[in-house]
């Protein structure tokens, strides 16, 4: 499929460090499609975004006068209407890789529940159960490089920033999360490079993102700044 250009402003509005919006930048960028990006911060929503917004939450992407909300929904708008595909033809792999797409989003509520366990008891619960997560990704994954072979896919963008989180959180994988996970060790380096990836974020997302774990009365939060005295 060739992409179709279109006079049409596409404005994606985002919170910086939201991975739902990585997803649709990355296929933004993967397609070839102009956007805008227009950052809001979601504790002080802006009356605009809430009058444009029905879930009030990001991504949303405007398309002249129309929003778009849900990543899912905007990543499968963003597939219509521009090539080159990152679905594969054959229904029964496009379901597949769809499932797999919510599964990335099941595994962004096991980090987000990781990051917000109140003490270390919990958070190796959390760890646990976020161990098994990837262990279920590290036997869906074929040779690679990309989930499916040589050829990036949406499974691909929702993956990469559900694997961005560890270039911040636990990066001597203290608790085990990737500790022989041999594929999907070589995945997630390769998402890491790959230049749309990189792009969907701004330069300064990693200090952002540290200093918003670091704030969190949580027991990483204590175990980052126990770190970062150390380091002092």
């Amino acid at each position: 499929m060739k992409s179709r250009p279109t006079t049409t402003p596409l404005v994606l509005v985002s919170y910086a460090l939201c991975p739902y919006v990585q997803r649709a930048a990355i296929v933004m960028i993967e397609k070839g499609i102009p956007f805008q990006r227009t950052d809001i911060d979601l504790a002080h929503k802006p009356d605009w975004f809430l009058a444009i917004s029905p879930t009030g939450k990001t991504p949303l992407l405007r398309v002249g006068e129309t929003s778009i909300f849900e990543s899912s929904v905007i990543c499968e708008y963003l597939e219509d209407i521009a090539g080159p595909r990152l679905h594969p033809a054959d229904p029964i792999d496009r379901a597949r890789h769809r499932a797999w797409m919510e599964y990335a989003s099941t595994t962004l509520n096991a980090i987000a529940a990781l990051y917000n366990a109140p003490d270390e008891p919990a958070l190796r619960a959390k760890a646990q159960l976020l161990r098994g997560h990837f262990e279920r990704i590290e036997q869906a994954l074929g040779a690679g490089p990309y989930f499916e072979g040589a050829t990036f896919s949406m499974v691909d963008a929702a993956f990469a920033p559900v694997l961005r989180y560890f270039e911040v959180i636990d990066v001597d994988d203290t608790l085990g999360l990737f500790h022989g996970l041999r594929r999907l060790g070589a995945w997630r380096k390769t998402l890491a490079q790959r230049p749309s990836v990189q792009q969907a974020v701004a330069a300064d997302y990693h200090q952002r993102l540290h200093a918003f774990l670091l704030a969190r009365d949580s027991a990483l939060g204590d175990r980052m700044r126990e770190d970062a005295a150390v380091l002092a």
